[in-house]
């Protein structure tokens, strides 16, 4: 089963967020990942947010994603996002 990550945020400095952007997908690109929808927030329909923007990586299973998120690759700019952003990454795993 194909494997996703959404990841909302809150970004604290647009700067670092470009450059934590950039090498993230560099990585998810080596780790078999792609990028299906990343946008920022334009307009709260019903409830309440505080997130800016929303990306969504697909990767080909749970292993593939979770290669990914604990290679020594992803985990060297974790300090750089989290200068840039507050972010919650949850992972899911489509139906067959």
């Amino acid at each position: 089963m194909a494997a996703i990550f959404v990841a909302t945020m809150k970004i604290k400095d647009g700067k670092k967020m470009g450059e934590y952007g950039a090498g993230a997908r560099a990585t998810i690109k080596q780790y078999g990942g792609e990028m299906v929808f990343r946008a920022n927030k334009r307009e709260v329909l019903a409830g309440s947010s505080d997130v800016d923007a929303v990306v969504i990586a697909r990767f080909a299973d749970m292993d593939a994603l979770n290669a990914w998120h604990n290679s020594a690759e992803y985990q060297a700019i974790i300090p750089l996002r989290d200068e840039a952003v507050d972010m919650v990454l949850v992972s899911y795993e489509t139906p067959s």
